[in-house]
């Protein structure tokens, strides 16, 4: 099949879910022998010259940047929110220069499909009908109003009061595009039957983001045991919301009992108040690392400690392949199907989460059992090729 995946943020490097998630089903469709190009919006936010791009990654699929500033602009944000009913979120990507070289792409190539990834390319969908008979895909990454919802209600004042306003305009938004697609493919089995209620009538297959087991290899040579880490975007609202909770609500309990432990903190472009907020004993701030793999392996106990955000997190999946031991919420383990207590524990007061990491710390056959399941786990439901087989039969099947 000729396959073009549309983007809002070019999908390299692959430190955030949104990159991994578009990635690896590129690895996928690419390894099954099928053609893969993809245009994406070149941020300023995230900006990438085609000469990064390793030659390994090229080699998967043709890559057309084009350059779309998308920057947030107070000013602008005002204006929107005055005289306009659209969410700012989805006004930044939309773009003149964009849509030409998306109409220019089309006019050049003959597609099977058009695979959306994620809700802020989907102003594009007149586009892609009006110039190519490629059946059009709806990526749905997430649940996007939801996690303004969620990060609204863990919000106070002013920006509470913003938050909700942009959760009913995203939701608006969200809810005026069901079924101008042919096709939609959720991530997870929750937002698909989110998405159905909101009013979806087209064919529907759930496909979760794969991981490649030749990559995500456990290695417990460099292993810190006992010791916490985090790892994720941190530029990320929701991932900030549940450090902060952490460190104001279990942090102090832990490090009283255990005062040797560290807590380790990684991840790219956090603000300059986060890295005041995490500066207390023993919690390491690493910033951006250079191996994430390498660096979870060395750790021992993950904490996820999310109240806000929505779809799969990537973080999770990744940590379970390498034999972590995982704490986090129900929210942090949505769509992924896990089971507390046997191959991660779910907690959702600051009580049980602290108990379940000194479960962890003190009881190595607990952890040991933990890690175990964990890897099996995921490599019986997350291999990356048999997702990506699944979905290209699905594409199939809705072409002919």
């Amino acid at each position: 099949m000729k396959i073009l995946q549309v983007t809002n943020k070019i999908p390299y490097p692959t430190k955030d879910g949104g990159a991994i998630a578009c990635m690896n089903l590129t690895r996928g469709f690419s390894l099954l022998g099928h053609q893969v190009t993809i245009i994406s919006m070149n941020t300023a936010k995230h900006h990438v010259s085609l000469d990064e791009i390793p030659e390994s990654i090229k080699d998967l699929a043709e890559f057309k940047l084009v350059d779309v500033p998308a920057r947030i602009y107070i000013i602008s944000a005002l204006w929107n929110l005055i005289f306009s009913r659209k969410p700012y979120n989805a006004v930044r990507f939309i773009s003149p220069q964009f849509k030409s070289e998306l109409k220019q792409i089309l006019a050049e190539n003959e597609f099977d499909v058009v695979q959306l990834e994620g809700l802020y390319v989907c102003p594009y969908i007149p586009i892609i009908r009006k110039n190519s008979s490629a059946k059009i895909v709806y990526r749905a990454h997430n649940i996007e109003h939801e996690i303004w919802d969620r990060t609204a209600f863990n919000s106070q004042g002013i920006k509470k009061w913003y938050l909700k306003i942009l959760s009913k305009r995203i939701r608006k938004f969200e809810t005026r595009l069901i079924n101008d697609y042919d096709l939609i493919v959720p991530i997870t089995e929750r937002d698909g039957n989110y998405l159905n209620k909101l009013g979806n009538t087209k064919p529907s297959h759930v496909s979760q983001t794969g991981i490649d087991a030749s990559e995500l290899i456990p290695n417990a040579k460099n292993l810190e045991h006992p010791s916490l880490f985090h790892i994720g975007s941190l530029e990320w609202t929701p991932n900030q919301e549940g450090l902060v909770w952490f460190l104001d609500n279990c942090w102090d309990e832990i490090h009283e009992k255990y005062p040797d432990l560290k807590f380790f903190v990684a991840g790219r472009n956090a603000p300059l108040w986060l890295q005041k907020k995490l500066e207390v004993s023993n919690v390491i701030f690493e910033g951006e690392v250079e191996d994430a793999y390498e660096f979870m392996n060395s750790k021992s106990i993950m904490v996820v400690p999310l109240y806000s955000g929505s779809g799969m997190r990537i973080k999770v999946i990744e940590g379970m392949a390498l034999g972590k031991p995982i704490v986090s919420t129900k929210v942090g383990t949505e769509g992924i199907s896990t089971t507390s207590g046997k191959n991660i524990i779910v907690a959702e007061s600051a009580e049980v989460f602290v108990n379940s990491i000194y479960e962890l710390i003190e009881n190595r056959e607990y952890f040991d059992l933990i890690s175990k399941n964990a890897i099996e786990f995921i490599h019986e439901k997350f291999d990356n090729l048999a997702t990506a087989s699944k979905l290209v039969e699905f594409y199939k099947k809705h072409t002919k």
